[in-house]
């Protein structure tokens, strides 16, 4: 076989010199001179539609340049990766941190000025902090097509019947936080006209889709709209939804000023996506040999204000939730529901890792009931080449677990006598 020149070979990371050596360009170290400053002003209030906003005072202080509301956005006023539902400036405020007003000024602290003198009426309605409520028969819609956003099932075999003979059933209910990114480097970026095209340079993970979001917010055909993903210090999926883009656009666009924008911590954390929080009501079966016979699961994962990845996040959670073992009947429901939260998004495992959480509890407490140690009952029910998962898709070729169960445990009791390596 002749040798490839890039398979098991060290190659070296193409960032790897600008890095170490300090020269790489985040979104907050571009620095463009003449640049406005922007600043965003956010609601106080999670839910409620907004009657009045008043900029008046704001326009007075020295070194502002103009105030922009969602009167001011001159395309379609919603974005979204998934869904078009998110409007870059609002005015109908769904969580605490959506965005009323974007302030251009000269000086940072004078954008910051303007922000405390900005007045704004909002008309409140109740907000919906959890699931339950969401769901409700009679919720206020947090928009228009109701507070359920999707349902994803996967069904294979009668789960119902494999519950009613098995020699055992464990039913569980499980709940996950709500988690953020907290990549060190915020959001951050610049925006500048260019012959006549909108240049914006930003942290970004997905600069195709800024571009078509930019493009269709601002009301501008594609080829007018450059998007250049700057050195991107931290993403982990919370970066792939539009953050600073939007406001540099319309900015640079508008002014016909080089704009820059750069997140503090709080307005990152109040502002951005987050891991989805689920629930998820669990029932395992298996038979006295500790082999399953059935997974039921309902799973609702909560996406907050706005959908961002929710769906693929819980169409996802839903084709995992039997974990890598391998279950004859399935009964699998996901639902993806609005509240008045931050919005859920990506985050490394969409809606993987909540499932993986579930899952081997349960596979911990079938051991139990059936007197099993964990490693045993994960032998006998691991999926293997020609398995068929819970879509039904047959693994044809190399699955790892089963070796990967027996080597980490042989290495647990090297490394921890006892815990280990010697139980059969």
């Amino acid at each position: 076989m002749s040798e490839t020149c890039v398979v098991g070979k060290s190659a070296p990371r193409v960032d790897g010199p600008a890095k170490v050596s300090g020269k790489s360009q985040y979104g907050a170290d571009i620095d463009i001179p003449g640049a406005l400053f922007l600043k965003v002003l956010r609601s106080k209030t999670p839910h409620g539609m907004v009657k009045r906003i008043d900029v008046a005072e704001a326009l007075k202080i020295p070194g502002v340049v103009r105030v922009f509301t969602h009167a001011d956005v001159p395309g379609e006023n919603s974005y979204g990766i998934i869904v078009k539902d998110q409007p870059a400036l609002t005015d109908q405020v769904r969580f605490r941190g959506d965005a009323l007003a974007l302030v251009a000024a000269e000086t940072e602290e004078a954008a910051k000025q303007a922000l405390e003198v900005i007045k704004v009426e909002i008309e409140e309605l109740p907000p919906l902090y959890d699931v339950w409520s969401a769901m409700a028969e009679k919720a206020q819609a947090i928009h228009a097509k109701g507070n359920i956003l999707t349902v994803s099932r996967v069904k294979k075999g009668d789960a119902a019947a494999a519950l009613r003979t098995a020699a055992v059933v464990v039913s569980r209910r499980y709940t996950t936080q709500r988690v953020e990114h907290s990549y060190i480097e915020t959001e951050a970026g610049v925006a500048y006209m260019d012959n006549g095209i909108l240049v914006i340079k930003a942290g970004t993970q997905n600069p195709h889709y800024d571009r078509r979001d930019v493009s269709r917010v601002l009301g501008l055909p594609m080829h007018k709209v450059r998007i250049i993903q700057a050195a991107t210090g931290g993403g982990f999926g919370g970066k792939l939804d539009i953050s600073v883009q939007c406001f540099l656009g319309l900015a640079a666009l508008k002014l016909g000023r080089p704009v820059r924008m750069v997140y503090d911590r709080r307005e990152s954390i109040a502002a951005t996506g987050k891991r989805h929080p689920f629930l998820v009501e669990y029932t395992s079966a298996a038979d006295r040999e500790g082999k399953l016979l059935a997974v039921k699961a309902k799973i609702i994962g909560d996406t907050g204000a706005y959908a961002s990845y929710g769906p693929a996040t819980l169409n996802r959670a839903a084709v995992h939730a039997t974990g890598p073992y391998e279950v004859p009947n399935v009964d699998i429901e996901a639902l993806c529901v609005y509240t008045n939260n931050p919005f859920s998004g990506a985050m490394r495992g969409f809606g993987t890792p909540q499932m993986a959480f579930a899952a081997e509890s349960q596979m911990d407490l079938l051991a139990q009931e059936l007197e099993l140690t964990p490693l045993e009952i994960r032998r006998r029910n691991v999926l293997r080449p020609g398995s068929l998962t819970a879509t039904g898709q047959r693994l044809d070729h190399s699955v790892g677990i089963s070796a990967t169960l027996e080597a980490a445990w042989e290495k647990a009791g090297r490394v921890m006598p006892g815990l280990g390596g010697e139980v059969k």
